[in-house]
């Protein structure tokens, strides 16, 4: 296993992704909590996709926001992510250790194809 990397400073985060991780059976849950946040956040939703896209090993889309939106959001979706599996991460311009070494994940725990970052470094 590879040692973590020396974290930056919490001010190296621009901002955070948050991945809703869905299938064909869970699409339903997945969009209605989309349209929650949607209705009751200020963030950036980024695409629907119903493939698995980078790294992410199920369908997903993303929650794109800022540090001062992290305390109201997070809670929020720790209580209210439908089963659905979340993966948290924060943005610092290291993809592979965003990715690998300082996520948050509610839910299940999946394998990431982190070899997308690997092969950049």
């Amino acid at each position: 296993m590879t040692a973590p990397a020396k974290a930056p400073a919490p001010a190296a985060i621009q901002d955070y992704h948050a991945h809703i991780y869905f299938d064909a059976d869970s699409r339903e849950p997945a969009l209605a909590l989309r349209e929650e946040i949607e209705a009751n956040f200020n963030i950036e939703m980024g695409r629907w996709h119903e493939k698995m896209v980078g790294p992410h090993p199920r369908w997903s889309y993303q929650v794109k926001f800022r540090s001062d939106a992290f305390a109201t959001l997070v809670p929020w979706l720790m209580l209210n992510r439908r089963g659905l599996t979340v993966f948290l991460h924060p943005n610092t311009g290291r993809d592979l250790e965003d990715h690998r070494d300082w996520p948050v994940w509610m839910g299940e725990m999946l394998p990431l194809k982190l070899s997308l970052f690997e092969d950049k470094q």
